[in-house]
């Protein structure tokens, strides 16, 4: 019962983190399923890859309707990193698992001073709050970029069992020029693609899974995903970078301690 409760718990976190910052449900869901749950660093990337694949597929079909995702230029991002994202997830199975644990902690600090940075900058909550994505939009990077970035976050997707959107936000708001509120809803569509290519080659390297977790983890996820995206609404993305920000840091200290042991 307790497991059930804690599973319910984590899988609600992390589909706030996907449904309101379009991204980050992974750096949650690993430390999660490792110190809360006891699965191992391999089963616990396996797991969180079905977990946010099938949140993110959730958390993108709510912010489609609400016309937040550039379809055209989050398939091309998407698609120049599914290559690596499946090599690097088989790459993964054979690598130690403190190696991956100190590369995952040190990701969630990155990824923390990225949003913690990201957040001083001023914003345009207006345009966000309204889905006025079209104004004053500046011009958006070539197809290019879009491929480099793409392939970079694939990469990171397939080694270590995460979704990458912590990633995918600012890259597609400095590199790409989305506004943050198209960042956000075209992440989604990134990490599903990502998840998914990257899990495929897991799936017959890692042994069997833990289903009795997983499940009510992802059921609690995808319902945490429809309120993550009202929290975007509600809510400044400052606001909620800052909040996410510590979390990681809190999550980087841990799992780095851990490691040294």
């Amino acid at each position: 019962m307790t497991t059930l409760v804690l599973a319910l718990i984590a899988g609600a976190v992390v589909g706030l983190a996907l449904g309101g910052l379009g991204g980050g449900g992974s750096m949650l869901a690993v430390p999660a399923l490792i110190y809360l749950l006891g699965f191992t660093p391999a089963h616990a990337g396996t797991a969180s890859l079905l977990i946010v694949a099938a949140t993110s597929l959730t958390g993108l079909l709510a912010h489609a309707r609400a016309g937040r995702v550039r379809w055209r230029t989050g398939l091309l991002f998407a698609a120049a990193g599914l290559p690596l994202a499946a090599a690097a997830g088989a790459l993964s199975a054979h690598l130690p698992a403190t190696l991956l644990t100190v590369a995952f902690a040190v990701l969630a600090a990155f990824a923390a001073w990225r949003m913690l940075a990201s957040a001083r900058k001023p914003k345009d909550s207006a345009r966000y709050r309204t889905g006025d994505l079209d104004a004053d939009r500046p011009n958006a990077s070539g197809p290019g970029r879009s491929a480099a970035a793409g392939a970079g976050l694939g990469a990171v997707t397939g080694l270590l069992g995460v979704g990458g959107g912590f990633l995918a936000v600012p890259a597609l708001v400095s590199v790409l020029a989305f506004t943050m509120a198209e960042a956000v809803g075209t992440s989604l569509l990134v990490i599903t693609a990502n998840s998914l290519a990257a899990l495929v080659p897991r799936i017959g390297t890692t042994g069997s899974l833990d289903w009795a977790v997983i499940a009510p983890f992802t059921a609690a996820a995808i319902l945490g995903a429809w309120d993550g995206k009202r929290l975007a609404d509600r809510f400044s993305s400052r606001t909620l970078q800052k909040a996410f920000a510590v979390a990681l840091l809190a999550v980087a200290a841990l799992m780095i301690t851990d490691a040294l042991r």
